[in-house]
């Protein structure tokens, strides 16, 4: 490795101090820091790299040398990753695909061990992962944590497996990443007291204030389409040192546009102390994980970013183990073709798999989404029948949504959904939280039938129909991910978006991000899964 010398204002985070100087670089390290003057304005700043401090990199549809490829250019140094997307539909083989995967770049990736492999029993999942594999994972040096703890109700009730894999993580001195949306009053501070240390999911900042004063650390979200960031973002002033920045789940589109460094230009827009901002961006996941990264010390992993200024956090240079691997927007990263990894078993519909006959009732319950949101509403509505079957209802915005069961042929799970926002036409995936079937919403039978095969027909992807045309964005890596160039993927994607939004009238700032989370049944309060319409309040069926 080359000796390296980095010149500008170094921002010292945790000693509150910024000053003119130089970091030098040997063998991938940092040798010294240099003071030589006081701060200098007009010169580029030097800091510790970003950590995203809990994303899905499969929500990306990027394999992780792909995500590593865009992240560098923000200035993105490292992640906590959780893997139970691709878990969920090749187990343990999928969990050594992203390890191995991640491995081919220099970008340190820390994968944890997946907790929830199903997430419940009321979906069908391709893998199971119990408390004995979840173990053998968490014994590896690789797994860094146990992955985020979905099943609140069974910490709370003493699962018996639910236990065993948070013992396992105690054993192997690993964090516990919590998942507990809501959850708040005694139940909380059961939860948090079984060990479990953070949590995601918080979406007012009397949650997290809560949650906080139990001892938990609290992460920021801003993602594709879960957005918390305003919500909570006061709560730093005073809290900085238990709270991270995350994007849990980010669509390739908009990892090319931007990544932490954009939550710190529109947190120090509001007036937050710098440091402060910075140690929940740069230090808290790296002290909280024990992660690989470096935070500039003198002997630690050359992992530091240059930035232009302290407002906007346009990047540079980012820097990983003293390799340049981002300059000035572009991306120094190499990579190649990846292999594949799948399971997909199903044989394609047709029309007829997906009418509803009337049954008579006035009112049946709908599926209410909220654009930046994961959690839904119960509506109760008036079906609108035709021919004597229920059918999409575009004039309320009341349409027909479904789920494909991919691992084996089954009967079609349906149910109505509002807010998509859909005139025409019809939309679907085989991305969708947590089982990843294939979730789909229309206007009208025929385009729903046609979405669907598009995605069976290339063993995943994401596809939009109407007005005469169709679109399809292949995701032939565990039908969540592209192989193809990250950025070539990001264009696709953006074109397939558009398509859904200007032609097919979609409302939503992210329609194919948020039909992914309409069969996430951990999150209340209404979803629909491949066996049927789940009740997230009472976590059983509706009658």
């Amino acid at each position: 490795m080359d000796n390296i010398t980095i010149t500008g204002n170094i921002i010292d985070i945790l000693q509150r101090r910024i000053f003119f100087g130089a970091v030098e670089i040997e063998g991938g390290k940092v040798k010294q820091i240099r003071e030589d003057a006081a701060e200098q304005l007009g010169q580029p700043y030097i800091s510790p790299g970003f950590i995203d401090s809990h994303v899905h990199v499969e929500s990306s549809m990027l394999i992780p040398a792909e995500f590593a490829k865009l992240a560098v250019v923000h200035g993105t140094t490292g992640t906590i990753s959780d893997p139970h997307e691709i878990a969920n539909v090749c187990g343990v083989d999928g969990v050594e695909f992203m390890i191995e995967n991640g491995k081919t770049v220099p970008f340190k990736f820390h994968f944890g061990a997946p907790s929830c492999v199903p997430a419940t029993s009321f979906e069908t999942a391709g893998a199971a992962l119990d408390a004995v594999a979840v173990e053998a994972l968490l014994a590896r040096p690789e797994i860094n944590y146990l992955s985020e703890m979905m099943n609140f109700p069974g910490v709370l009730q003493h699962d018996e497996e639910v236990m065993k894999k948070i013992a396992a993580a105690k054993k192997y001195n690993k964090p516990v990443d919590g998942h507990a949306p809501g959850l708040m009053g005694d139940d909380a501070k059961k939860y948090i007291g079984a060990g479990i240390s953070t949590d995601h999911e918080c979406f007012t900042a009397e949650e997290a204030l809560e949650k906080l004063q139990y001892g938990m650390k609290i992460l920021i979200r801003e993602g594709s389409a879960a957005k918390n960031f305003e919500a909570l973002i006061g709560l730093v002033e005073e809290h900085y040192e238990n709270m991270m920045f995350c994007s849990d789940d980010k669509h390739p589109d908009s990892l090319a546009a931007g990544h932490i460094n954009v939550l710190c230009a529109r947190a120090v827009a509001k007036g937050i102390d710098i440091f402060k901002i910075l140690q929940v961006a740069c230090i808290n996941p790296v002290l909280h994980y024990k992660m690989r990264n470096g935070i500039m010390n003198i002997g630690d992993p050359a992992d530091c970013i240059v930035i232009k200024d302290l407002q906007k956090f346009e990047v540079v240079q980012t820097y990983i183990d003293g390799i340049l691997v981002a300059e000035s927007g572009r991306s120094n990263i190499q990579t190649g073709i990846s292999a594949i990894i799948n399971q997909f078993n199903c044989a394609g519909k047709l029309v007829s798999d997906f009418i509803i006959p009337d049954d008579g009732q006035q009112e049946i319950p709908v599926i209410e989404a909220l654009d930046g949101q994961l959690i839904t509403n119960k509506l109760m509505m008036k079906p609108l029948i035709e021919n004597g079957l229920q059918v999409s209802d575009p004039s309320r915005d009341m349409l027909k949504i479904v789920v494909v069961n991919r691992y084996h042929d089954a009967p079609i799970a349906k149910a109505f959904i509002k807010n998509t926002g859909l005139t025409t036409g019809a939309m679907a995936s085989s991305v969708a939280h947590d089982s990843h079937n294939i979730v789909a919403v229309g206007t009208d039978d025929e385009s729903l039938c046609q979405a669907v095969n598009l995605v069976i027909r290339q063993q995943g992807g994401v596809s939009a129909v109407g007005k005469g045309k169709e679109m399809i964005l292949a995701l032939p890596v565990a039908g969540l991910m592209s192989n193809a160039d990250g950025y070539k993927v990001s264009a696709d994607y953006t074109a397939i978006d558009l398509f859904t939004k200007a032609e097919l009238g979609s409302t939503l700032s992210a329609p194919f991000m948020t039909l992914s989370f309409m069969a996430l049944l951990v999150i209340p309060h209404v979803k629909l899964s491949d066996k049927g319409l789940f009740d997230g309040d009472h976590f059983r069926f509706f009658d």
